[in-house]
């Protein structure tokens, strides 16, 4: 709530205060100096219907270490009953979170100690409130650099925290955005260091990707650790008894177990607690939210088969009676979990390929029209798309993309802005025209003045469109994500019910004996039927089934010019009966191509060609462009043939060779001096393959000229 008070004192004027103290009390002040005051209802906080409340801000975190539906179950019941948040909103496949908070009552930094205090990996991506910027830093070598840059840091006004990360070179700023804009902040570190450090601005969403790249590429290489060890296991187990050699060495008995019960249980041991480590913590961070996932159902299942081996070979050492060991078994499951990982690694970063192409769209740069104070153009300076403001004048060249939303204040050109519109045809953009940023300039010069920055673009309410409907859960997403929440501890009591089921079994003699396991009895015979069930049972595909799929198809949607919001939308498109196209370029290319060229009369085809061309050739229009692009061609083809040709056909003999001497032609028919001949022969084929070239190099001349035509020729 905001107060808005009536001074009658002098001019009236409008004090916004944070309401943090009571109204009266405020009053009761401003009346014991000498003022009347009053206390006004205020009316401005009173939006369209649907719109956030006043004072709430979108913040978006990437939450790591959510292995499945369970874990996305936790974090958003952790995220709900946190006070001042509004509205949470958990992605498994993205590993993102959006939380519409209030920061009057909650920050940023109590949202992150939130979930890092429940076992998950957090930070912040970015906030409506844009008070955050994240810089790459180039040019800091050694300690004193570091230093620098922080008394320059230090001394800015408006920074409110800074982190700078000297391995990584980024520069993460807190900064208030009331004080102090990200533009101002980059010139005052590269000015206060008299060009020593160069900054950039770095996309959260390439640094989303590279922490995609660095996930993927870990768990390959736990994959591959955890491969590379348990080969030897699985050979120790059923390959080396059947080489005589390897099979006395590990029968060698070395103090109280065979040497071959020493390395399968130093090996699984790495297995199992090293690369194995993730699954004990991911297990040990759900029991204690008081949920259960994945990772709890395979710490259950490897533990069980490895620490009963180890029981086993106690038990042998102690009495003397060798059960069997299943080593292999832990080793080889965490294996094959790891496997199925990094494969579903793969998935979740391509289903965010949508977004990527999307943040393309726009460019990383911009020329910004520098002025003094009379409006008068004193220079021209490129900068980061990120750092435009509002009223910032730039200029866009002939083939570039425009940087931001804004309004044309000088110069005409034709603007592709099918990446919005779907029409290919080009529009044409004069002054006080509207531009859309990401859009292709495709003739003339421009200088436009920037209206729409940040959050407010075109393009940026396409790519949060998309996230919404990429984070959006499905209905029947629901039904899956109530029966995550049951699944573990069903399959554990399933688990439970199997082994005693079996166990009971044997004792009574409902199976022969002939069926347990050499030297095995019927409690571990039970056992592995329990691990079985355990190990198999993976509540993954409940949680990434769903929401991949509504990834996926809104991503190849976007991609086609087609935005989708949400699994809702797709899950009610298999009643559609009738769809309807209104626009052209959805069903077709919405490209016009000369396909044919006939002349009703006595004159020549590559006369009417020239005569049209030379008509059309100060036009900027789509067909008398494609008419041109036929012209080109059909005069290429015939300087290939009066060029080419002649030389493709000729005698290298005939033709190329001069003729021999009168002295050599005596004895043609005797003998040839080959050496003669051949140094001839080699002149013909540069002299071909000069033609040859000659051509290639017509040819990229054609192409450049069909890349535009009106440049070449007008």
């Amino acid at each position: 709530m905001h107060l808005l008070w009536k001074w009658s004192f002098y001019k009236p004027k409008f004090l916004k205060l944070s309401h943090k103290i009571q109204d009266e009390d405020i009053k009761n002040a401003i009346e014991d100096a000498g003022f009347e005051a009053e206390i006004l209802p205020e009316t401005s906080s009173a939006g369209p219907a649907g719109a956030k409340p006043r004072g709430t801000l979108v913040g978006q975190f990437t939450i790591g270490g959510m292995t499945c539906a369970a874990c996305v179950n936790s974090v958003e019941g952790i995220l709900r009953t946190l006070p001042g948040v509004k509205r949470a909103v958990v992605a498994l496949a993205t590993s993102l979170g959006e939380v519409e908070y209030d920061p009057t009552i909650i920050s940023k930094d109590d949202i992150v100690n939130a979930i890092e205090d429940a076992g998950f990996e957090a930070s912040l991506v970015q906030s409506s409130e844009q008070d955050k910027i994240i810089l790459g830093v180039a040019g800091v070598f050694n300690e004193l650099d570091v230093q620098l840059l922080q008394g320059i840091l230090s001394s800015l006004k408006g920074v409110r925290q800074f982190c700078f990360d000297r391995t990584s070179g980024e520069l993460e700023v807190l900064f208030d955005p009331e004080v102090v804009s990200s533009r101002s902040l980059v010139d005052g570190v590269e000015g206060g260091s008299n060009g020593k450090f160069k900054l950039h601005v770095m996309n959260p969403y390439a640094r989303m990707t590279t922490k995609d790249v660095e996930e993927t590429s870990n768990m390959f290489q736990l994959f591959t650790s955890s491969l590379f060890l348990s080969i030897p296991v699985f050979l120790i187990r059923v390959v080396c008894p059947h080489i005589p050699l390897l099979d006395a060495f590990l029968l060698w008995r070395c103090g109280p177990f065979s040497m071959g019960d020493w390395l399968k249980w130093a090996l699984v041991s790495v297995i199992q607690f090293v690369v194995g480590k993730r699954f004990y913590i991911a297990a040990w961070r759900a029991l204690r939210n008081g949920s259960t996932n994945m990772d709890v159902l395979v710490a259950l299942g490897t533990s069980a088969a490895y620490f009963y081996s180890v029981g086993a070979l106690l038990y042998g050492a102690l009495t003397g009676f060798w059960s069997p060991t299943y080593f292999e078994t832990s080793s080889m499951l965490i294996t094959f979990v790891l496997l199925g990982k990094y494969l579903e690694c793969l998935a979740k970063g391509k289903t965010s390929d949508a977004i990527k192409k999307l943040v393309e769209l726009a460019p990383s740069t911009a020329l910004l029209v520098v002025k003094d104070k009379g409006g008068n153009i004193i220079g021209e300076r490129e900068l980061d798309t990120l750092l435009i403001q509002p009223g910032d004048t730039l200029k866009v060249l002939p083939g570039a993309k425009l940087p931001a939303d804004g309004v044309v204040v000088w110069g005409s050109s034709y603007v592709n802005e099918s990446m919005v519109t779907g029409e290919s045809a080009p529009v044409l953009k004069e002054v006080d025209s509207p531009v859309i940023g990401g859009t292709i300039n495709l003739h003339g010069a421009l200088h436009i003045k920037a209206t729409k920055v940040g959050s407010e673009a075109v393009l940026s309410q396409i790519i949060s469109l998309v996230e919404t409907a990429q984070m959006s859960k499905a209905p029947i997403q629901k039904f899956a994500d109530f029966v995550a929440s049951i699944f573990v501890p069903t399959v554990v009591t399933l688990a439970l019910f199997t082994l005693l089921g079996w166990y009971v079994g044997g004792v009574v003699g409902a199976y022969p004996d002939q069926w347990l396991p050499e030297n095995g009895n019927h409690f571990v015979f039970a056992l592995m039927f329990s691990i079985s069930v355990v190990v198999i049972a993976c509540p993954c595909a409940l949680g990434l089934a769903t929401p991949t799929a509504v990834m996926v198809a809104t991503g190849v949607g976007a991609n086609n010019g087609v935005l989708i919001k949400g699994g809702d939308a797709l899950e009610r498109a298999q009643k559609v009966k009738y769809v309807i196209f209104d626009k052209t370029g959805t069903l077709t290319q919405g490209k016009a191509k000369v396909t044919t060229a006939k002349v009703f009369s006595v004159m020549d085809l590559g006369e009417f060609l020239t005569l049209v061309a030379s008509a059309e050739v100060i036009s900027n229009g789509i067909i008398s462009s494609k008419t041109i692009f036929l012209s080109l061609y059909v005069y290429f083809i015939i300087i290939i043939i009066l060029v080419f040709v002649p030389f493709l056909i000729s005698s290298p003999t005939q033709d190329i060779c001069p003729p021999l001497p009168p002295q050599k032609k005596k004895r043609k028919e005797k003998r040839v001096d080959l050496k003669y001949r051949l140094a001839f022969r080699s002149a013909g084929l540069q002299r071909r393959s000069q033609a040859f070239f000659f051509c290639i190099l017509l040819f990229h001349v054609f192409l450049q000229v069909l890349n535009s035509p009106c440049h070449f020729l007008g």
